[in-house]
């Protein structure tokens, strides 16, 4: 499976495409995959508390077209209810069960064979996310680290 690759800016807290010298960098790994499914707002539960005053439950639009009634699940994760949430051990809790949801696609679809979840925070500002997966074909096992600031 072969990707536009995408890469994470830490300082402006989104994803960009990566580019080299004009063209386009490709990821034939799972790293854009992982950032697009952790990093995409999923839509929020109709009972789910919002960070912010607001109806917005959010959620890609490409989910409500017919086409992507089929697929088992939404795009996206719902890591962004935590935002403006203090980091205690509730927060880093609701972030691993997010993270494991929102990656729950690559185990049915048989891309990863495990799938491996850990959350800590650091310095009480942010999250640090690591997820291990072991493949059934290809690199055996792969790791991705990513940081996630709710303040942001």
């Amino acid at each position: 499976m072969t990707d536009a690759a995408l890469v994470w800016n830490a300082g402006a807290w989104h994803g960009d495409i990566a580019l080299d010298r004009g063209a386009v960098v490709l990821d034939g790994g799972l790293r854009t995959a992982i950032l697009i499914s952790l990093f995409t707002d999923a839509r929020a539960p109709a009972d789910a508390p919002l960070p912010e005053e607001s109806a917005d439950r959010r959620g890609w639009w490409g989910d409500d077209f017919p086409a992507s009634q089929g697929r088992r699940g939404e795009t996206g994760s719902l890591l962004w209810l935590l935002a403006r949430s203090k980091i205690t051990q509730g927060t880093i809790n609701r972030a691993r069960e997010y993270t494991i949801a929102a990656l729950q696609w690559l185990l049915t679809d048989g891309i990863a064979s495990r799938l491996d979840v850990q959350v800590e925070a650091q310095e009480r500002q942010r999250l640090a996310i690591r997820v291990e997966l072991d493949r059934p074909q290809g690199p055996a096992r792969e790791l991705y680290d990513f940081v996630w600031e709710a303040s942001a």
